[in-house]
């Protein structure tokens, strides 16, 4: 199970530091330097983690970790 576990690792590594490098072989023959543009770095940045918490929240079981137990509840006088 755990050699399963590395190959698959393994093999998700190599797929990034292939795609990497050929991030890295394009951007040496790309004709003229891009211009930062602070809406686009922005929206690169916060919207992925942004879209993960939206999924995470809509799958939530709200009846786990709600911090309420069956034992806890007091009765009003």
């Amino acid at each position: 199970m755990a050699s399963s576990k590395f190959r698959a690792i393994a093999r998700l590594w190599a797929l990034a530091l292939a795609a990497s490098a050929l991030l890295a072989a394009a951007g040496e023959r790309w004709p003229q330097p891009l211009q930062p543009r602070a809406d686009l770095a922005l929206a690169l940045v916060l919207v992925p983690p942004l879209l993960l918490a939206a999924w995470l929240l809509l799958r939530r079981d709200p009846s786990v970790g709600s911090g309420e137990s069956e034992g806890s509840e007091r009765e009003s006088c």
